[in-house]
This record gives structure tokens, sequence and C-alpha cells, in this order.
């Protein structure tokens, strides 16, 4: 006899399942016209359906059966969601960008990140009474680099495609995949120093170690985390990614030249390989996320991945991140502890106190870093006002959730932990949450009043390096900052991902009139205006298209098969 099953399972995947129908429905919209992400609507929705409203969902009922299981769950979804979003965000780079450009990335992971981990330090410090200055570092720490998944948003979407030059969209796109990684030894370096504080046995190289109070134990300290962080968790992560990366390329090549590998394998790579990279990481005890990125740059180091790619019109990893992204931003609107938020017997903590610390993060962690140093790096950041927007959007979201589960199981459980261990233990989770919660409200909504801001002050898109895709249907909207070539192609100005051409020698630049600015046209619209664009692109199309246009569905141009 038929009986109703509402488990926990079937609770989550209709939900997901419905939320996925929904916003697709719609995206277009509202990506493309009210540059509305994934992020906003997924945790929105999270929180509506968690435990703080419906009560659909409540990731405390997952794993019920062994108590204390959230912490895990919470740590394994972070970390499968940025570890293949970073080796995809890796391989989407041009090729040998963190070589080309490897002054400007050493100038974001050193002193930009410094700057950043002291300067929400500070801010946290001067919010949240009744911590120590060593707990401030380790929670300055957790939410130092900038978020991996949505910085992707800001550099590869359809604002940035109108508005944001690309050099400026590449190094936002690459700093946040390689200082996600670089997070650990500020991370690091505060727990051990946090540590220093504690009669505990004296041992080097233990993770769960602490040290006594004599002098010496500063060496020993340092002795640790120069051994077990800069050398085992970010050292041996750049190597292991980098090799792991260098084999994968050489073992898609080798396939691809005699045809062994099909297009769905070929596609998937990128995520079959960043799961790999997460599980072995995470079983010898490096840096995952590290990595993974570094994986991916290795994977596309030559260029040639990704023009496979975009020769076999990728849209199956644009597709995963889209479902990654409405899970584990769902699953974060779940999770967020509320009750923890307001809590002035304990910890202090206050809702007025968070959203003073909000403030102060948006406007101290990052922003002075970038304008002090910016011109150490000219070829990316040109001037001030770039300086502004890369540093104004740094937002902080699944890499600090990551960031603060792995702090959590550096330290014992509440019961047993020290006072200045509790200390920590007891404000980290609200303060990092709430942090994260701020950053994607403000830095999604921010978009869209820029776009508006943008369009009441006359700000002209970008048409620049125009690039000629395929329209593979009929109903498909004409993307953001492109035009109808014909009934078969899109011209695309601005686009993020580079041919295998020397962009530098592309001086193609249209003038747009009105009938180019709608980013979403119907197909009665196009037909109204396709016999008159196809006319202005025949005048404007370069006379030398092998160098200054790109098509999509040109022959594959491996050496052996050539």
């Amino acid at each position: 006899m038929p009986t109703l099953d509402v488990s926990e399972l079937n609770i989550v995947v209709s939900i997901l399942g419905a939320f996925t129908v929904i916003y697709g429905l719609v995206a277009v919209k509202l990506k493309g016209v009210w540059y509305l992400g994934e992020a906003l609507p997924a945790v929105l929705t999270g929180m509506i359906l968690g435990p703080i409203a419906a009560k659909f969902l409540d990731a405390k009922r997952w794993g019920y059966s062994t108590p204390g299981q959230q912490d895990a769950i919470t740590l394994g979804i972070m970390r499968v969601m940025i570890g293949i979003q970073l080796v995809i965000a890796g391989y989407q780079l041009p090729a040998r960008y963190l070589h080309l450009h490897r002054k400007a990335i050493i100038v974001c992971l050193v002193p930009i990140m410094a700057l950043m981990w002291l300067a929400t330090s500070v801010c946290v410090l001067a919010t949240i009474p009744k911590i120590s200055l060593l707990a401030a570092l380790v929670m300055g720490a957790c939410v130092t680099s900038t978020d991996p998944i949505l910085s992707q948003a800001v550099a590869k979407g359809p604002f940035a495609d109108k508005y944001v030059a690309r050099p400026l969209r590449e190094i936002i796109s690459a700093e946040a995949g390689a200082n996600d990684g670089f997070a650990s030894p500020f991370l690091m370096l505060a727990v051990n120093l946090l540590r220093l504080t504690e009669n505990r046995e004296e041992k080097l190289v233990e993770r769960g170690r602490g040290v006594g109070e004599d002098t010496r134990d500063v060496g020993i300290a340092l002795g640790n985390w120069v051994i077990e962080t800069l050398i085992y968790i970010v050292l041996l992560a750049v190597v292991y990614g980098a090799v792991t990366g260098y084999c994968a390329r050489m073992g898609v090549r080798f396939s691809l030249s005699r045809r062994w590998i099909d297009s769905e394998s070929y596609l998937l790579f990128p995520t079959a390989l960043g799961l790999f990279i997460v599980g072995t990481c995470g079983a010898i005890g490096t840096s995952d996320l590290l990595a993974c990125f570094v994986a991916g740059c290795a994977l596309n180091w030559d260029g040639q991945f990704l023009a496979e790619t975009e020769r076999r019109h990728d849209e199956v990893n644009s597709c995963i991140d889209v479902m990654l992204n409405f899970g584990g931003f769902m699953y974060i609107g779940i999770a967020i502890p509320w009750q923890e938020f307001h809590q002035p017997a304990t910890t202090g903590i206050t809702y007025p106190r968070l959203f003073g610390l909000g403030v102060l993060v948006l406007l101290f962690r990052r922003i002075p870093a970038l304008l002090l140093t910016y011109k150490t790096m000219p070829a990316v950041v040109k001037n001030w006002r770039e300086a502004l927007f890369m540093g104004y959007f740094g937002p902080i979201g699944v890499g600090a959730i990551y960031y603060l589960q792995h702090t959590r199981l550096l330290f014992p459980k509440e019961k047993v932990a020290s006072a200045r261990e509790r200390e920590l233990l007891d404000a980290i989770c609200p303060v990092v949450y709430f942090l994260v919660l701020f950053s994607i409200v403000v830095h999604g909504l921010s978009i869209p009043i820029l776009s508006v801001i943008y369009k009441y002050a006359n700000v002209r898109p970008i048409t620049e390096d125009a690039v000629e895709i395929r329209r593979r249907s009929i109903y498909m909207a004409t993307p953001v900052n492109a035009f109808a070539g014909d009934k078969d192609t899109f011209i695309v100005y601005n686009r993020f991902f580079r041919p295998l051409v020397n962009m530098a020698t592309l001086p193609i630049s249209r003038s747009r009139n009105r009938s180019d600015t709608d980013s979403v046209s119907t197909e009665s619209e196009e037909d109204k205006k396709r016999s008159h664009q196809s006319k202005n692109t025949r005048k404007h199309r370069p006379s030398h298209p092998a160098i200054l246009w790109y098509r999509e569905d040109i022959r594959c141009a491996y050496p052996s098969e050539a």
C-alpha cells in the first residue's frame, strides 16, 4: 500500500529541483537584465525554507545517526564545491597566465593579503568584545581570502562583460583562485601563536599540539608553522597540483591525437580532476584548494584545453557551476546560526556589533590595500578607479566557511578546551557566518545598483576584442554586450575567454547604436534587425579574419591533427 515518505533526502532533492526549475525559467532576466547571480537567491531560499522560518530543511538532522556531524558535512560540501570550481577557474584563464603575470599575482598574495588579514583582525577586535588579539587574528584569517565562487561571478558575469576591462577581470579571477589556498599561512600562524599560550606537551610537527610558556617555545611554534604550513600544506599543494595538471594535460593531448576521448568525457574532465584532487589532498593533509587551482592552470598551460572546449561548444562546466552554486549557497542559508548572533552574556556579540563589523570590513578589509599597491601592477590595474572596483568586489563566501570549519577541527571540543580556546570557538562561528551573509547580500545587490548608476550616467559598454560565436538556436537570447551578426552568429565584445590568437593585435572597435543595447531580444525583434545588422557586420568585419576574429566552429588545432 502506498505510504507518504517524507524523508530528508526526498525533501532536499525536491526543493533543490524546484528551485533550479523556477530559477531557470527566468534566468535570463535575473542574470542578464537585473544582474543577480545564483548566490543571493539560493541563500535567501535556504533561509526561508531552513530552521529559522519554514523548517523544511535542517542540516542538523542530516547524519543524525552519529551526533555532531554537521561540521563534517559542512566542510565536505565546501571542499567539493570549491575544489571543482577552482579547477574550472584555473583552466579558463589564458595560457601561462600565472607565469606572464607573476608579479601581479605575488603582490596580490603577499602584501595585499597580509594587509587584508591585519585590517580585518583590527576590525574584529574593535567591534567584538571579550576576545583576545590572537583570537581576532584567527577570525581575520578565516575571512582574508576573496571567495573564488562569488569572485568568478563578478569577473565573468554579464555586468563585467559590458563594463569591466578584460585584464582587470582576469586578475580578479586569478587572485580569487590563488589566494583561497594562500590563506592557510595566515590562519596557521595565528593558530600556532594562540597555542603558544597553552601549557601542552612540547612536540614538533603535531597537528593537535600546543607549547609551553618558555620563550624558546616561540621558535618551536614558528618551526612548526614553517614545516607544516609553508612546506607541507602550501608548497606540496603547489607541486602536487602542477604535476597532476601537467599529467592530465599530457593524457588529454595523447587521447585527442588518437581520437579516444569523446565530447562528454572531455568536457567532464575538469570536474573529475577536481574530485580526484580534493580526495587525494584530503587524504595526505595538504591544501586541496590551492592544488585544484594550480592543476586547472597547468591543464590549460598551452591554451589548447580551453580552445578545444570552445570548439566543442562547452556548456557542461557552466551547468556544473550553476548546480554547485545552487546547492552550496542554499546549504549556507540553511546552516546560518541565527541563535548565536545575539549572545551578550557570553561573547558580547549583538546584532548592532555584527552589522558595524560588516560595514568596517567592507570599507577597510581590502580597499586600502588595493589603493596602496595598485601602482605595482599597472598591466592589470590601470588607475585608482579600477583599484577601487577590485578592492570593493572582494567578496567573502564559501572559502570563509571552509576555513571556519577547518579551524574548529584544529582545536579540542568546547568541553575540554581551555579558556582562550573556548573564547575563540564561541565567537568565530557567528562572526564568520554573519560576514558571509553580509557580503553575499551587499555584493549581490551592488551590481544591480551599479548598473542603474552606469545607465543614468551614460557609461558606454566596452566595444573591443570582437569575437564571433555561433548561435545554436533561434530562441537563444542575445548575449550581453553583443549583437546579431547574421542568422547563425553573434558578435560578442569583451568576452572573458580568449581564443588562441594574439589578442594584443585586435584593433577592432565598433561604435554601438541604440539597436545594440538590448541584452535580451525576442525572435521577432531579431527578425526586424537582422537585415540591417548583417550589412553592418560585413562592413565592419576586419580584413584578416584569421587574426582579428575567432569562430567557435574552427577545426581542431592540435599538432597531430593539423
